[in-house]
């Protein structure tokens, strides 16, 4: 009895110790494999961890350079947007020195155009021109290129031209400036259309060619209207004449009001003659520098710059060349 509980007790102490060997043994297997699976775990951590960072550096220099991409084509817009703005500003100042030029070679060619046009030299009269009076001008003056004489008798201030004088003008080979004095008050446009008529009458008379002008002769003392001036226009133009207006033209004058108050085609279309400034009686080589001063927008071809010479009664003038289709040439 005693030999089978001492086996028994033997063989319960030997199954307990293997019991315990093997949990101590399975124990140790589960700790080695958690552990082994810890340090996975802290591996792969560590490597997301790391390829995070790795995502983050790589985005945090993308961002960066995007950053420096988009200061660079920031700047770069920046200057190009100056150097566009420098261009336009070079344009512009190009343009404006270019417009600059253009107006001072069309103020330079103009000036050139009177400084280089031909000037005649030239006289008006109120009395007839024969053999001693234009003898008396050569002699005191020189040979004039323009004549300019009265048409229609005006008792006590001007005797008329005739065909005989005309003829005789023309073989000396000077031109005829006509003019009309047949008017003390130039107001009104029905007075206006009646000298008209009267001044293409007394032409007609004298066989004047068509294109020639006549001059309205209008004292400094004469009351004047653009109404006057505007319908002497339209007169002789129909008639297919050329309207011209004699006169003083200073800046306080009536008449300069008068015209610049008439249409803006008939101011232009009109040939003035001007009597201002007045300088002295001279000689044909020993005229002044052409310098009229009348309205801005006329055909200024004519300067009476000198007044009644004590010999031979004659007043003295200078003529822009273009002022030669409008004179009566032989």
């Amino acid at each position: 009895m005693k030999k089978i509980f001492s086996f028994t007790l033997w063989g319960l102490t030997v199954f307990f110790a293997i019991m315990f060997l093997f949990i101590y043994v399975l124990f140790a297997l589960t700790k080695h494999d958690e552990v082994e699976n810890n340090s996975l775990s802290s591996e792969q951590v560590s490597d997301e961890e790391n390829k995070n960072n790795g995502e983050d550096e790589e985005s945090s220099d993308d961002d960066q350079e995007k950053s420096d991409s988009n200061g660079d084509e920031s700047n770069n817009n920046d200057s190009n947007e100056k150097e566009n703005n420098q261009e336009e500003n070079k344009e512009e100042n190009a343009e404006e020195d270019n417009n600059e030029n253009e107006n001072d070679e069309n103020d330079e060619t103009n000036n050139n155009d009177k400084d280089t046009q031909e000037l005649y030299w030239g006289v008006d009269s109120a009395n007839y021109t024969d053999e001693n009076m234009y003898s008396c001008v050569v002699d005191n003056f020189g040979n004039p290129d323009v004549w300019g004489r009265y048409i229609g008798e005006n008792e006590g201030v001007s005797t008329g031209i005739d065909k005989q004088e005309i003829e005789f003008l023309h073989e000396n080979n000077i031109s005829i400036l006509l003019i009309y004095n047949h008017v003390n008050d130039v107001t009104g446009s029905e007075q206006g259309k009646n000298h008209a008529e009267k001044a293409i009458s007394m032409a007609e008379e004298l066989g004047v060619p068509e294109g020639i002008a006549l001059f309205l002769d209008v004292e400094p003392d004469y009351p004047v209207d653009s109404a006057f001036l505007e319908a002497w226009y339209e007169v002789i133009e129909n008639a297919n004449y050329q309207s011209g207006i004699y006169g003083v033209f200073d800046e306080s004058s009536s008449l300069l009001e008068a015209y610049n108050a008439m249409e803006q085609e008939t101011q232009e279309n009109t040939i003035v003659w001007t009597a201002y400034p007045q300088e002295q009686i001279t000689t044909k080589d020993n005229a002044p520098e052409f310098n009229p001063q009348g309205p801005e927008n006329s055909m200024l071809y004519g300067w009476q710059y000198g007044l009644e010479a004590e010999s031979c009664t004659i007043d003295t003038n200078l003529f822009q060349g273009d002022i030669r289709e409008y004179l009566w040439q032989e």
